[in-house]
Parts: structure tokens; sequence; C-alpha cells
């Protein structure tokens, strides 16, 4: 019997802010965007909230790469918080996405692995084949990817 793709969203639906998405096929998983929100008034004293990322914490030996669409708060910055389950997680994304997310994490004393794309690229992440699409967004240099597996494909478009 074939493998299932697993789609996992971790945050990001039925709210504003903390997108996450988790794709999971066999032992492989791979996360497309970090991001965070800001708290309610009714949350003193916390800066930022980020998905609950206690499933990624289980099968973090499973996580290949981290794809992030475009460089706005609620799809990177949740960035560093990630990559303290496993600093060696690579960080895909565009020029600009990824001098946000260096930046960001610049300031957590964590230097990522990160591997720069564009529109029209192609990559192979274990069983994962994307291919990245230029997409118009209200931030420069966003894109969608377009992710196939064994089990089939899907478009992530970023918002």
């Amino acid at each position: 019997m074939a493998e299932k793709l697993k789609i996992i969203p971790l945050g990001g639906l039925n709210e504003i802010g903390k997108n996450m998405t988790v794709l999971e096929y066999g032992d492989d998983m791979i996360v497309i965007d970090a991001g965070m929100t800001f708290p309610d008034e009714d949350l003193l004293g916390v800066d930022m909230v980020i998905p609950d990322i206690t499933y990624l914490q289980k099968n973090q030996s499973k996580l290949r790469g981290i794809f992030l669409t475009h460089a706005h708060e609620d799809h990177i910055g949740g960035v560093p918080y990630l990559l303290k389950l496993r600093k060696d997680i690579p960080l895909i994304g565009s020029k600009l996405t990824l001098g946000f997310v260096e930046a960001k994490c610049k300031e957590h004393h964590i230097e990522p692995e990160t591997i720069q794309v564009e529109g029209r690229d192609k990559l192979k992440v274990g069983p994962f084949n994307l291919e990245f699409v230029t997409v118009t967004h209200s931030i420069p240099d966003a894109l969608a990817v377009c992710v196939r597996t064994p089990a089939g494909s899907l478009i992530d478009t970023g918002d």
C-alpha cells in the first residue's frame, strides 16, 4: 500500500497569523511558513504568539526543510523558535524573504542554512518535488510552491 500525504495545518486557519502547514509523506516532513501573530489584549506580558509545534517536536527527525512563501511576520515570525528544535533545518525561500529571516535569526544567535530560490526553480527535498511560482503580493519576492509527491500534488499560494 502506498504512503499517504498528510497535510497538517498548525496555524493560519480560521485566524489571522500563525501561518504554518506541515506536509508529511512517510518518514519525511516539510513545513510551509512559520509565522506568528500578536497577542490579544487579554494576554498581558506576551509579545508574540506562535503555533503549537508539539507535533514537530515529537517528529523533528523527519523534518527536511522549511519553505517560506514571503517575508510578512505572519509567515516568518516563528522561524527562530522552530530552528531551536534543530538548527540544521534548511530554510528555502526568495532572496528578500531569506534576508529578513537571516536578520531575525541573528537576534537569536542562529545562523540558518538557507537555499535561495526564485520563480520557476525546482528543488527535491526528500520525496517532495518543489516547484516555485512567482506571485504578486503586497511584499516583493513572494512565491507560491507546487509540491509533488508519489501520493499527489498540491499548491500553496502563500495566502
